[in-house]
């Protein structure tokens, strides 16, 4: 009973997990722009692995698709790799996991196939779990790096505090922060990691302990000084009333055993 709860519970976690990476992978925020030193805040733009996109303030919206494939950074690329490799183990994991839950019947099914089979989920679980927080890990360790060496071009203030028309002058440089879709795909990735724990957990209760018994007899060799005694039994005689008899009445050797 505690397995297959364990079994279900890691299952829904995993299911989870998968949905929620697959959304991080389709959402379009996984880098923002910082408005923190910028005037106009109404207009901001954002990324994500597909699309770039300018948001206003009032609610619209445009987005742009990366219409290139070898134009894309490298690391764009790994990371949409990580993240399409990382969807891929999460359905074929769900779908082993809904076969080897011990609630469902599926014909005559051993506990040993279906516990072999919710290892294998669980193993997947891990890997898509790994491939997911890997990928997100990735794009926001490139946003922290962009945001450190990106300065303003020509901030305008001055020495005493002064500062020229409106307080900024010159061009901006736009920096990005960490977008929505990065903390989803770290939790989608944590709760698949979970899951994947869970699952490998339930098969170590679903293999049945009691092993079938056989019961032998100790066989024990001759030894070397083994000695063979001969047979001193007394032999059974033969009496001679048996002997059969010729038409003239006389005796022959023949002998008839009766049963």
């Amino acid at each position: 009973m505690a397995a297959s709860m364990i079994q279900l519970i890691g299952f829904m976690l995993s299911a989870l997990g998968v949905f929620l990476i697959s959304a991080a992978t389709a959402m379009d925020m996984w880098s923002l722009q910082d408005r923190s030193f910028t005037i106009v805040t109404n207009v901001y733009t954002y990324s994500g692995l597909w699309n770039s996109c300018v948001g206003t303030s009032y609610g619209t919206t445009q987005c742009r698709p990366y219409f290139t494939i070898l134009g894309l950074p490298a690391l764009l690329q790994a990371v949409r790799a990580l993240m399409i490799v990382g969807i891929v183990f999460g359905v074929i994991g769900c779908l082993i996991a809904i076969f080897a839950l011990k609630c469902l019947k599926m014909g005559n099914m051993e506990d040993n196939i279906k516990a072999t089979m919710t290892l294998t989920a669980g193993i997947l679980f891990l890997l898509a779990g790994v491939c997911g927080i890997a990928g997100v890990s990735a794009f926001a360790n490139l946003i922290v790096q962009s945001f450190r060496f990106t300065t303003y071009a020509d901030s305008g203030y001055g020495v005493l505090g002064g500062s020229d028309i409106g307080g900024l002058s010159g061009g901006l440089t736009p920096r990005y922060t960490f977008g929505p879709a990065l903390f989803v795909g770290w939790i989608g990735g944590a709760i698949l990691v979970i899951g994947g724990v869970l699952m490998c957990l339930a098969c170590r209760g679903m293999t049945p302990d009691n092993k079938q018994r056989y019961d032998g007899m100790a066989y024990k060799a001759a030894s070397q000084h083994t000695i063979y005694k001969s047979d001193t039994r007394p032999r059974p005689a033969y009496n001679d009333s048996y002997k059969a008899q010729s038409m003239d009445g006389r005796q022959t050797n023949q002998r008839f055993d009766y049963v």
